[in-house]
């Protein structure tokens, strides 16, 4: 069975925290035992990078017009951005070692914190749905290979998905919730599993195509864009490449809280990253490329490559390596932050098992295959959604590293008291709340009004940069700083 997380009272655990506040699962990690090093840093990035949502965007790419130079160009500048961002936010986490809903109470107050742990929460499972679904399809397309007999259950639709696709997605499913049931150590395992695994398919994938299409590819289009376009759209490039991480940069704390040191975090994002990235945008180039030499067609996804592989051993091989990659997306992205921010809302009802639970049923019945086939859905909540996150991060960021300069009282993130360092007005900063509110106005409206359309992409970085600026400016500087770590009241870290 799985281990059951630790249900005792607070008030057992450590005498001045709240159990409206402090549970096991939001409690932070004591310094001694963690154990994610610089591999189990990487493996997030070897296993996230590589997913088929950011394949789709990155093959996108040459399809709008960017040669192989203009795509690794924007993957150079996006990498530097990430390695940056990430490593700012994984330090926040090793430093105070508590996941992302207690670590936003420093800026937004011991109650506001809700509201970025509501938004990155939503944001994260909406995307578990679709995520999942879009692995379904494959392993659908798998089995239909393999035993065309089961065409006869495309032909019935419940809810808007035939009976193949409710078995495979109920399948993948209920792994990734036997999976999250045995708590971050066995998703630890799982990524150090399936990392080497993509990156070996991968590579076999782009070999394949790279000889079948004569050891040489096309290095554009046909109709490549140049000078001010070209730049413009790595430009953009780069920047939603960012923009599709800016849930990570928020709730990375949640890995790094587990982390042995800040230099196994700079160690596994170097390689994770910078190196990692380019790596991928070598992928990305060398199937669109091979792709196009061969017929003139452009791919949309890796899965468009797999499902035209000859040999039905390979096919089934490639198949479940893509399968794999998706769940190990979905756990590190678009279930840990909601598991998080469901304890933070309900403390004395849920511990990780149950809000795994419980996440994973929200992400079933929105009937995520729906969602995704509607483009209307997916831009206007999901990128309305996503355009707060930039807000977010820059408050938070600015909170921590301008205002603070990084000292945390780690005790007083989990009390009620009236005089509580993080307590501010009735559980709520309101300066973080005024900084908040107008950037992800503007951001929100950047990202969806047709009239802004050309500088949409930039929304996250345009609302980040407003929310750290505003915050700056109006952040309360005669308040009480104190560094206090939190091993009094510390759990053993997973």
């Amino acid at each position: 069975m799985p281990p059951v997380a630790d249900d005792r009272s607070p008030v057992e655990t450590n005498g001045t925290a709240s159990s409206g506040l402090y549970t096991y699962d939001l409690a932070p990690t004591k310094k001694e035992g963690r154990r994610w090093g610089a591999y189990n840093v990487f493996t997030l990035w070897a296993n996230d990078v590589h997913s088929l949502g950011n394949y789709a965007f990155a093959i996108g790419l040459f399809a709008l017009g960017l040669n192989v130079w203009g795509i690794l160009a924007a993957f150079v500048l996006a990498s530097l951005l990430l390695f940056l961002l990430l490593t700012l936010s994984g330090f926040m986490g090793h430093k105070t070692g508590v996941p992302f809903p207690v670590m936003s109470r420093i800026a937004f107050g011991i109650k506001g914190a809700k509201i970025p742990a509501g938004v990155r929460g939503a944001v994260a499972i909406a995307w578990f749905g679709i995520q999942t679904y879009l692995a379904s399809s494959v392993l659908s397309a798998l089995l239909l290979a393999m035993f065309p007999g089961l065409r006869a259950l495309q032909g019935h639709s419940v809810l808007g998905q035939t009976l193949l696709g409710w078995i495979t997605f109920m399948i993948l499913w209920l792994l990734q919730v036997l999976i999250v049931s045995y708590g971050m150590q066995m998703i630890r395992r799982y990524m150090a599993f399936a990392a080497p695994t993509t990156l070996i398919a991968m590579c076999a994938l782009a070999a394949w195509m790279f000889f079948r299409a004569g050891g040489s590819i096309s290095l554009s289009n046909g109709h490549p864009l140049t000078g001010g376009a070209m730049w413009l759209h790595v430009l953009q490039g780069a920047a939603l490449w960012v923009v599709i991480y800016g849930t990570f940069v928020l709730n990375f704390c949640d890995f790094t809280r587990s982390a042995r040191s800040r230099g196994s975090i700079i160690r596994g994002n170097v390689v994770g990253i910078p190196v990692n990235m380019l790596f991928f945008a070598v992928i990305v180039v060398v199937l669109s490329g091979a792709q196009f030499k061969l017929d003139g067609q452009i791919i949309t996804s890796p899965t468009d490559i797999v499902r035209t592989i000859p040999n039905m051993i390979l096919l089934a091989a490639a198949s479940l390596a893509l399968i794999a990659l998706t769940i190990a997306v979905n756990l590190l992205a678009n279930f840990v932050a909601p598991i998080y921010a469901l304890v933070n809302l309900f403390p004395r009802h849920l511990n990780f098992r149950r809000a795994g639970l419980v996440s994973a049923v929200i992400g079933l019945v929105i009937l995520p295959w729906n969602l995704y086939k509607s483009p209307i859905a997916v831009e206007y909540f999901l990128g309305g959604l996503g355009a707060l996150l930039g807000p977010l991060f820059g408050v938070i960021m600015a909170d921590y590293w301008l205002l603070r300069r990084a000292q945390v009282n780690v005790p007083d993130l989990y009390s009620e008291d009236a005089q509580g360092e993080y307590h501010y007005r009735r559980g709520y900063n309101p300066r973080a709340i005024w900084a908040f509110v107008p950037s992800a106005t503007i951001a929100v409206v950047i990202a969806l009004m047709p009239a802004f359309h050309a500088v949409a992409g930039f929304s996250w970085f345009i609302g980040a940069i407003l929310g750290a600026g505003l915050y700056a400016v109006i952040a309360d500087r005669n308040i009480l700083i104190r560094d206090v770590d939190g091993e009094a009241i510390a759990v053993a870290a997973e």
